[in-house]
């Protein structure tokens, strides 16, 4: 690799994301081989119109990048025979026995339901073909909600997550709230809070020092605001709007404060097989269990927002054929950006990307603090980034 010419391309994907018309207030980027971060970058500011500079340091609300760790907490169970993917989820978290299939709704509006075909299982939840939605990716759940006067994900309610299943379970892939059932399950089975759990056997040996789903105060003086962006463009910031501090339940799916920094020291885990610097945080063939794709003749497609302040409707690598794994999305052909088929990767709400390349010992963050999610300047500069990562990577 030219490490010059990479560097220039690198830094000329955040510079570019950050200055031009409409771009982020700011950007942290990262990446990796399996020896240690061959790239770290960070520009622009923590809130537009302040003064603190966006730094290498700076605390991010992950979300959904939180749930590749609740899942390597579960598989750690199921490598000590604690549990097992096949046994249905209600064994350990009877409320999810309780879920109802949605048929639609009264003229009321009041919501119509059966009970599913068959019960929920702990691989269902895993591959999210549960039938379990979020209420911005669906219109239907945001209406059950609604009717039911269940809370949004964002309170982390241990109630947000006692919805409605869209479809019977195994039908087909909805993304949801699935991975947060899985954390509640650790929780019974480790007689702890997730993030205690997490704190004992994936921090410690990883040596990340800078993640919670409660922050410290070192944590909480580096946080990035979210930005909202508005239909005509303009960035406006959300200092306030940050996950319960402590929230009511750690929320396995979205929860997680981290800096870029720690989460490569997990992506990093991954590309060596489940080892850290400190100890081994799961098994060489756990890691490549977790690491296939389980869908079968299924697909994890696009989403359509049904709300728009949250989320835009899209999809990563439209007509590119994806799978989806032990808790990451893989794509099943080359992508346009250079990484190979059955890499993994994911996302997080506020426009944070990150992905796990075992075959070329690559991996990457892109973390920015916007909502809507695929917001039109922090995506395209993360595929920027990777696409230069791939160009230099010879």
């Amino acid at each position: 690799m030219n490490h010059d010419k990479f560097k220039k391309a690198a830094d000329q994907a955040l510079l570019q994301t950050v200055n031009r018309h409409g771009g982020v207030p700011g950007v942290v980027a990262m990446a990796t081989d399996r020896q240690g971060n061959f790239y770290e970058g960070a520009v622009g500011s923590r809130e537009l119109g302040k003064d603190a500079p966006m730094t290498t340091d700076s605390v991010f609300a992950i979300f959904s990048t939180t749930k590749a760790l609740t899942a390597t907490c579960l598989m750690q169970l199921v490598e000590e025979g604690r549990i097992s993917l096949s046994d249905p989820a209600r064994k350990y978290a009877p409320e999810i026995g309780e879920l109802q299939v949605l048929e639609g709704f009264d003229a009321a509006g009041q919501p119509r339901t059966r009970p599913p075909k068959r019960d929920i299982t702990i691989n269902d939840l895993m591959l999210h073909i549960s039938g379990l939605c979020y209420e911005f990716f669906s219109d239907d759940d945001l209406k059950y909600r609604t009717a039911k006067g269940i809370p949004t994900v964002v309170s982390c309610a241990f109630d947000s997550i006692r919805t409605v299943l869209l479809h019977d379970p195994g039908e087909r892939w909805t993304y949801g709230v699935n991975l947060d059932w899985i954390g509640r399950i650790v929780e019974k089975l480790r007689g702890q809070r997730l993030g205690e759990v997490m704190r004992e056997r994936i921090f410690a040996p990883l040596e990340m020092h800078d993640t919670g789903f409660t922050m410290s105060d070192s944590m909480r003086a580096r946080r990035v605001t979210i930005h909202d962006r508005a239909a005509d463009g303009r960035l406006t910031p959300v200092p306030d709007l940050v996950l319960p501090q402590p929230p009511e339940m750690d929320c396995g799916g979205h929860g997680l404060y981290a800096t870029v920094g720690d989460y490569m020291k997990f992506i990093r885990m991954l590309l060596n097989d489940g080892a850290g610097p400190a100890g081994r945080v799961l098994k060489a063939e756990t890691v490549a269990m977790m690491s296939r794709d389980g869908l079968g003749t299924l697909n994890c497609t696009g989403w359509i927002t049904s709300i728009p302040s949250l989320s835009n409707s899209g999809e990563f690598f439209p007509g590119l054929d994806k799978g989806w794994a032990y808790s990451f999305m893989t794509n099943r052909e080359d992508t346009p950006s250079g990484r190979p088929a059955g890499s993994l990767m994911w996302t997080g709400l506020a426009n944070s990307y990150y992905w796990v390349d075992r075959r070329s010992g690559i991996g990457g963050y892109w973390a920015s603090q916007i909502l809507p999610f695929q917001d039109c300047a922090a995506y395209p500069g993360f595929v920027e980034f990777e696409t230069a990562v791939y160009h230099h990577h010879k």
